[in-house]
């Protein structure tokens, strides 16, 4: 069967040209009320269970960056749909309405009810407890007549068609090889521990129907992947930021929140969705990071957990970071864990970074001791007496600290086990200066802590006997 092409409307609308005619007509009459200030006038003529349902109705509520574009840049049907968006910016609420649209067979979406639709998140609780089960999740975009059934056991959910909406984790990628779909909803793809290698197997399940195709949802990192996707000549991408959102959102956040972060590098990543490249002078780059990244480590020789502490406990205090990594007989390094803590008490951050020693079966608990002196050796000493704590004192600046562990990384001699978000985003921003937001690079400094004690601390020399 040939793949019938969405006909294009050449009728100048203020809308996409496959939003529904009755809608559109609607949203920009108000839209001229509104102009005219005349909205009120038009809304009070409204019953209050018109207006309801009004609100309740997608096609009337979907803002333009929600709802599904027509075609891509190209003239062809799209595969790929990306909506970068910041926090809170409705992209659960586009993604589960899409979803509900195809295994419905709305005619905006799909020309006819989708039998078999992947949801893939980062884990598997986050499928259930957000795209599932959460406040904009598949079940609450439903009305009780068309509600589906999530069935747990089974991870999937069920809709009365006999359509079916299968969860996966991007935990596992293997557990997309053998499945196949007409569609897929992919949410927070940027948080994916194993972005590349799910991704990768999705695509080869996205084979039923005559017109295959996906939704990402996500607020952006400069991940390479996520820029192939968008670079794609069969992609087309919506960005969706979160003051477009304020009437879903608690004006406390607005006035906290977007005040204290627009136009930051931060805010700009979280609330606008804009993917921001690493800086230029930084010590290390994005694909670096890439090139260093593996599914698992071989058997390790020697494991170290390195601590960061911070200078005090409270609110505004420094994280405490805490970073794991191994040696293996060859040389090569592998970084296994970032259990970094914010605002942690010292027997918290103490009991935390103890937990992975004692998970990871580790050799050593490496600690600086410049913020706290004899004190840390204390507080781990009281969380676990039996861990061996090697106490570390920084005498030379960060960035001389940490660009020695930088070359390892362009030796490729450092692997990293998975993504470690946080802390690869302080790798990439963290230049002779510092960090741009001139905070503390605690995670940086513990992982730098880590690799300085297995590979670049030097060695004791060997007795040797003289000759009398």
């Amino acid at each position: 069967m040939t793949t019938k092409k969405p006909e294009a409307n050449t009728a100048t609308t203020r809308r996409h040209a496959n939003w529904p005619n009755s809608a559109r007509s609607l949203l920009d009459g108000l839209n001229d009320c509104a102009a005219q200030g005349r909205l009120n006038e038009t809304l009070e003529g409204l019953s209050a269970r018109e207006l309801a349902r009004l609100l309740d109705d997608w096609e009337f509520v979907a803002r333009r960056d929600q709802w599904p574009p027509f075609l891509a840049a190209t003239g062809a049907p799209w595969r790929t749909w990306l909506i970068l968006g910041g926090r809170g910016a409705g992209k659960t609420r586009a993604g589960a309405e899409w979803v509900k649209a195809l295994a419905l067979g709305r005619a905006q979406f799909s020309l006819a009810p989708l039998g078999r639709i992947a949801l893939v998140g980062e884990t598997a609780a986050d499928v259930r407890e957000v795209m599932v089960e959460g406040v904009s999740g598949l079940l609450a975009v439903h009305g009780r007549r068309d509600r589906p059934r999530w069935e747990t056991t089974r991870k999937r959910v069920v809709w009365d068609s006999g359509a079916v909406a299968q969860a996966f984790s991007a935990e596992d990628p293997e557990s997309l090889r053998g499945p196949q779909f007409h569609a897929a909803w992919c949410d927070e793809l940027a948080k994916w521990r194993y972005a590349r290698e799910t991704w990768d197997m999705l695509q080869f399940g996205l084979r039923l129907g005559d017109w295959p195709r996906q939704l990402v949802t996500t607020t952006p990192r400069p991940l390479p992947l996520l820029k192939e996707l968008i670079a794609h000549p069969l992609s087309v991408v919506t960005r969706a930021l979160t003051r477009e959102n304020a009437a879903n959102l608690a004006p406390s956040f607005l006035e906290s929140v977007v005040a204290q972060y627009a136009g930051t590098r931060l805010g700009r990543q979280e609330l606008d969705g804009e993917i921001l490249d690493e800086r230029k002078d930084a010590l290390w780059t994005r694909d670096m990071l890439e090139r260093a990244r593996v599914h698992e480590a071989p058997p390790l020789k020697r494991i170290v957990v390195a601590v960061d502490p911070p200078a005090s406990s409270g609110k505004r205090a420094d994280n405490c970071g805490i970073v794991a990594a191994g040696i293996e007989d060859s040389g090569a390094l592998y970084v296994l864990a970032d259990a970094t803590l914010s605002a942690a008490r010292p027997a918290q951050w103490a009991r935390a970074a103890i937990a992975l020693y004692h998970k990871l079966s580790a050799d050593a608990l490496v600690a600086e001791v410049n913020q706290g002196g004899e004190m840390v050796r204390a507080v781990l000493n009281e969380a676990d007496p039996s861990v061996p704590v090697t106490m570390t004192r920084a005498t030379r600046g960060k960035y001389l600290r940490a660009a020695p562990a930088a070359q390892l990384y362009e030796q490729g001699r450092v692997k990293h086990v998975g993504a470690f978000p946080a802390l690869e985003d302080e790798m990439c921003d963290f230049a002779a200066d510092g960090l741009s937001s001139g905070r503390s690079p605690d995670r940086l400094d513990a992982l730098v802590w880590a690799i300085t004690a297995l590979a670049l601390t030097p060695k004791a020399p060997e007795p040797r006997m003289r000759r009398v």
